[in-house]
């Protein structure tokens, strides 16, 4: 514990390499911006689904060419994303170059695009891979009859593997974390290595240029038509950016306390103020011959007695049971295990968890 005490002292003292938590704090700002982001476009679309529905289909599609747009701003104004120049830090090319480029000069062509592409590519084809690998566990969660076909198989083969190759990839950037804070790594991430790049903290005369570089964009005058267009587009896109920015960081506070309103400590307090009365049993349940049924364990299925998978209901009575144990039961018996009220499988009804 003293020798990485020491090392993370080491490289906060550093005179150009941020720390471990500069550079995790950056990584963390706009993971925090797209949950948000998607939670107000859902609420929109559950409101007026015919106006804002789009919006909830294509949220992916839209958040990705507005990240294009806001990284692509920053990367050519300051040679670093939106979350490193909000904590002061910049991208230089690897190298042993003495005299390190101003953030102004940007990054050369080859690494100012493997870095936009990394920045903005990788998250969004990530979240795409989740959420197949998500509807498809819940595709075979569901279903009743054993794999048939190849492309089953595979998918079902695929599903296993799945796990093993996000711990290998969690993994494969803990690894590059931990050599950032012993000394032995240039890169917190390897998404910089990939873009032959590395952080470093701005200098005074890093904010002067840039202080310098936005005034005289807002000074320069231009006189052909064509340099007119060309400036107008620019300004518009950097308009765009700029208020992205600004507004992603005005969120940041409202963030904050939303994080704090749905920790766990609040969760309690939440639920006690809009918590639901608990419905009364039914009124013909026989308790003395259905208590040797029902589990002590509230989670677990009165029929095969584990945890429930694919919690589902049964609209006649209420009980909750394992989707494949109920289903089984009520396609034999035509009627609930607990009460014995009437069932088809038409009354199986899904239950979904606040998180799903």
């Amino acid at each position: 514990m003293a020798e990485l005490g020491a090392h993370l002292t080491a490289a906060s003292a550093g005179d150009d390499r941020p720390s471990i938590f500069e550079a995790v704090a950056q990584d963390s700002l706009m993971a925090a911006v797209k949950p948000a982001l998607q939670h107000l476009v859902k609420v929109l679309a559950e409101s007026n689904p015919g106006r804002y529905g789009f919006l909830w289909r294509w949220f992916d599609e839209i958040y990705v060419l507005l990240d294009v747009l806001l990284q692509q701003h920053y990367l050519a104004r300051c040679s670093a994303s939106f979350s490193e120049n909000f904590y002061s830090l910049k991208r230089i090319p690897i190298g042993d170059c003495r005299q390190q480029p101003l953030a102004t000069a940007g990054l050369p062509k080859r690494q100012h695009w493997k870095s936009l592409l990394l920045l903005v590519l990788v998250p969004y084809l990530k979240g795409k891979l989740e959420k197949l690998v998500s509807s498809l566990r819940e595709e075979d969660e569901y279903s009743i009859h054993p794999p048939s076909s190849s492309w089953k198989r595979f998918y079902r083969a695929f599903l296993a593997a799945y796990p093993f190759v996000n711990m290998t990839w969690e993994g494969w950037f803990l690894i590059q974390q931990l050599c950032y804070i012993l000394g032995k790594a240039q890169h917190h991430s390897p998404m910089l290595r990939l873009a032959g790049v590395r952080l470093v903290r701005l200098t005074a005369e890093d904010i002067q240029a840039l202080e310098k570089k936005l005034a005289g964009a807002t000074s320069s005058q231009t006189h052909s038509i064509k340099t007119q267009v060309q400036s107008a587009v620019r300004k518009a896109l950097g308009g765009i950016a700029f208020s992205l920015s600004t507004g992603l960081s005005v969120s940041m506070f409202f963030l904050q306390f939303l994080e704090w309103w749905y920790s766990s400590e609040n969760q309690e307090t939440i639920k006690s103020l809009t918590a639901l009365p608990t419905p009364p049993p039914p009124v013909h349940l026989d308790h003395g011959a259905s208590s040797a049924l029902l589990p002590k364990l509230k989670t677990m299925c009165p029929l095969c007695h584990k945890i429930r998978v694919n919690a589902t209901a049964l609209s006649t009575s209420g009980f909750v049971f394992c989707y494949r144990c109920v289903y089984n039961y009520v396609k034999t018996h035509q009627r609930c295990p607990i009460t014995g009220y009437a069932t088809e499988l038409q009354h199986l009804v899904k239950l979904y968890s606040p998180e799903s």
